[in-house]
């Protein structure tokens, strides 16, 4: 089997509460997000979806993705797609850094894998380790009352699981831990999510104030060496997300005892290959894992359900169905929650068909 083309589409992801906000006054609208299709001589095609959460959350950004495909796609036509192996080393030597745009064509890879195998992702990956998986909810940044108000409506819909995003003032990063968690359940969990967004003494003075509440802190400041700092000022539970950006990261802190916790973010890491590497080595270490990607729609969902149905539930600390939060369908077969979890396809691949009438005309063609 060989690569003869790819296609690049590009669509608009609008979302149903009408903004997205998290850290530092960032907000995103209406999300860009760019599904690749590779094309092989047998016939089968393979799918993907990358769309970054905008260009001020990690070093990526839609056009980035886009232009990074234009970059590799001279070097991958003619290669076998099923050498998961070797594109990810071409796709490495062709072009240095970037991981977000090689991740699509790494996880269309593992979609044509699947289809010639007559395998679900998720078997590939390791097979079954659970039915389904536990998701969690963003709760956008806006003032504390109105987050607590929207907890309550997800919690509603099954979700036991919560994701605050917090990185703004202080005082008010505060006053949303309190008034969230004050109604959630005595089981429910709830993470404060920084997103970067703290100075080490904004971060030192939130977690001393929240210290006598179940809660656990992701991500408060910008580098690996702040995060750390707080962690050593906290008995609260932690989480890294923004800087456990790869293997070399992740190695080195599960050797610095830097985290209880990570959020694995399969495009931030370039795809499935190497994503499946890191959580297999979490598992190893016994440190559980948000298993989720940057944002995306249907295709991106089922990508997350196939790794996280893979993984030990023990583990899985939660997923997430992006799906859920926009208004687009871009794939018919694409994951729905169902009572706060879901699960991923039975069927051969990512279990995904694209509906072409909501991508349009490719923006990008390659043979």
């Amino acid at each position: 089997m060989k690569i003869t083309a790819i296609n690049v589409y590009q669509v608009d992801l609008p979302l149903k509460e009408g903004r997205y906000s998290w850290s530092n006054g960032n907000y995103i609208d209406v999300f860009d997000s760019t599904v690749v299709e590779l094309l092989t001589d047998d016939g089968l095609t393979g799918y993907a979806e990358c769309c970054p959460l905008g260009s001020a959350y990690l070093p990526s950004y839609a056009l980035g993705v886009r232009s990074g495909i234009q970059e590799l796609a001279p070097h991958l036509i003619g290669l076998d797609p099923l050498n998961i192996g070797n594109v990810n080393r071409v796709m490495d030597t062709a072009l240095r850094g970037h991981p977000y745009a090689k991740a699509p064509i790494d996880i269309a890879c593992w979609d044509l894998l699947g289809k010639v195998t007559g395998q679900p992702v998720y078997t590939l990956l390791g097979g079954a380790a659970q039915d389904d998986v536990v998701l969690y909810r963003a709760i956008s940044q806006e003032a504390p009352e109105t987050m607590a108000a929207k907890i309550e409506g997800y919690a509603a819909e099954g979700y036991t699981k919560f994701q605050l995003k917090v990185g703004g003032d202080a005082n008010d990063d505060i006053e949303r831990i309190r008034a969230t968690r004050a109604v959630l359940k005595p089981s429910d969990i709830l993470v404060a999510d920084a997103n970067t967004g703290w100075t080490r003494h904004e971060a030192a003075r939130v977690v001393g104030a929240v210290s006598s509440l179940d809660v656990y802190i992701e991500q408060p400041c910008l580098t690996y060496e702040e995060s750390v700092s707080i962690r050593r000022r906290t008995t609260l539970p932690f989480i890294l997300d923004e800087v456990i950006d790869g293997p070399n990261m992740l190695v080195r802190g599960l050797a610095e005892d830097a985290m209880d916790c990570i959020n694995l973010k399969i495009s931030k890491v370039g795809g499935l290959t190497k994503a499946k590497l890191m959580r297999d080595l979490c598992v190893v270490h016994g440190i559980p894992m948000t298993i989720e990607d940057t944002w995306g729609g249907d295709i991106t969902t089922a990508t997350i359900a196939h790794l996280a149905r893979s993984t030990p539930s023990e583990f899985t600390f939660s997923a997430t169905d992006f799906n859920s939060y926009g208004t687009v369908d871009i794939a018919e077969g694409a994951p729905k929650r169902e009572n706060g979890r879901m699960t991923a396809s039975n069927r051969p691949g990512l279990g995904i068909t694209p509906i072409f009438d909501a991508l349009g005309d490719p923006v990008a063609s390659y043979s």
